[in-house]
């Protein structure tokens, strides 16, 4: 089995004339963060392996959940592939996991996260919000054979205010 743990970033700043992967995140992404860890916390199991975008939006998210859940240096790795807003270029990054990690958790972008989502899991969403986690579980040995999914939990700031 594989599970996929899909997280769009956290809500970021438009105040400043910068390049979008340098947008930072606003405060309201570190109060969202911590009520979706919050809910999160008891259901992941360790041994996930986590990639995030390179973007600071994303990256800064994915440090909060790293610190959190007590995620090693080692399992925690920023790639420039992530920083795509097209689902079919995130599903083939999602697709070179190493078939010995049965977990992987992935922070990006929408509408490539949203778009995902849906395709692979069995419930669907107008929108995977800022700090959305959506969690897929596959009936799979591969990474490159996830299909036909199982969304077993979807955690949405709003719903959890």
């Amino acid at each position: 089995m594989k599970r996929l743990i899909l997280v769009r970033h956290g809500k970021s700043s438009w105040a400043n004339e910068l390049p979008d992967h340098k947008r930072p995140l606003k405060k309201r992404a570190y109060n969202d963060a911590e009520l979706v860890l919050k809910n999160f916390q008891n259901f992941y199991q360790q041994g996930g392996l986590f990639w995030t975008s390179y973007a600071v939006r994303a990256h800064e998210t994915a440090k909060l959940f790293k610190k959190n859940l007590n995620i090693k240096d080692p399992d925690f790795e920023v790639k420039e592939e992530l920083y795509t807003f097209n689902q079919n270029e995130l599903l083939r990054e999602i697709q070179q996991c190493p078939d010995d990690r049965d977990q992987l958790i992935v922070f990006g972008h929408n509408p490539a996260m949203t778009i995902l989502v849906n395709f692979l899991g069995d419930k669907k969403f107008d929108n995977v919000p800022t700090t959305g986690l959506t969690v897929i579980d596959f009936e799979a040995d591969s990474w490159q054979h996830i299909d036909g999914g199982k969304t077993i939990l979807h955690l949405f700031p709003k719903n959890l205010r």
